[in-house]
């Protein structure tokens, strides 16, 4: 019995010895090789896993970032250039800042300017809600104002105003992580410069129906009538499917687009009031 038991365990111990030094030669045939800058630069990463960056989470963009050895299409919207900047000695390259970037509401459709000609019932989502009918206002363009984007938004940087029932982004709070932009079932919400001294001008309106109809549910839509694009010295507006659009990155600030807006859909933000323009009276001494 005593040799029975002795044999068992031998044969035991001979299998789990033999198991072991195969899994050993296994783990080192496809032992996988990590570069320590990985952890470095994940370790610079602010954490959030917005997914701002494209990436399921910050482990998975520093590993996107060392494997590709530069920065130039990968962005964290979070850390931004400060971010940058401290990235750069790790992968040993030139730290190249980038344009801050910021959400804009595009749709200046308020209760005032869009009034209500129904009265939703339903679920308190704008996906929800997009799917089912037009809105309440009768733009099937327009804002929904149940607040998709502002429960997507981890940084607290959106609300819905009440006044309005439009999205407001604060301009402090934002890092432009997109999370709204995607939650956004009319792709009202875009990632836009934030330009010099925070003056934006942009088309708060995504309306594509001609211009009667567009006027019909909103006072403020653009209808497609091309002043601006003529106003425009930089050719920074184009004239699509009645919809007019503004290049940011063409857009040189001149405001002469705000002022030819027939129906004040184009927005200009954080600009100094603008003066007065004096009127220049001639006085004609006649002759007696």
């Amino acid at each position: 019995m005593n040799q029975v038991l002795i044999y068992s365990i031998i044969s035991i111990s001979s299998i789990g010895a033999l198991a072991a030094v195969i899994l050993y030669f296994v783990a080192q045939k496809f032992k996988v090789f990590e570069d320590p800058k990985i952890d470095e630069v994940a370790d610079k990463l602010p954490g959030a896993n917005c997914g701002g960056c494209g990436f399921a989470g910050c482990r998975n963009f520093a590993e996107a970032i060392v494997k590709a050895g530069n920065m130039d299409k990968l962005n964290c919207p979070v850390g931004g250039n400060a971010l940058i900047k401290e990235i750069s000695p790790i992968l040993g390259i030139e730290a190249i800042e980038r344009e801050a970037q910021i959400a804009v509401v595009r749709c200046n459709g308020s209760k005032i300017k869009a009034p209500k000609k129904v009265e939703y019932d339903g679920a308190a989502t704008c996906t929800f809600s997009h799917n089912l009918f037009a809105g309440e206002s009768g733009c099937p363009f327009g804002c929904l104002g149940l607040g998709d984007c502002v429960v997507s938004c981890k940084f607290d940087a959106i609300y819905i105003d009440d006044n309005t029932g439009l999205p407001v982004v604060s301009n402090e709070k934002c890092v432009a992580c997109g999370a709204c932009v995607k939650a956004c079932p009319r792709s009202i919400i875009e990632l836009r410069n934030k330009g010099k001294k925070d003056r934006r001008i942009f088309v708060s309106c995504i309306n594509q129906e001609k211009g009667a109809p567009a006027k019909k549910n909103c006072d403020v839509a653009c209808i497609g009538c091309g002043k601006c694009v003529k106003a425009c010295d930089y050719e920074a507006i184009i004239l699509k499917n009645n919809l007019a659009y503004i290049d940011y990155e063409k857009c040189k600030l001149c405001r002469k687009c705000v002022e030819e807006c027939p129906t004040g859909a184009i927005i200009e933000l954080n600009f100094p009031p603008r003066k007065e323009k004096s009127i220049k009276t001639e006085t004609v001494n006649s002759e007696l």
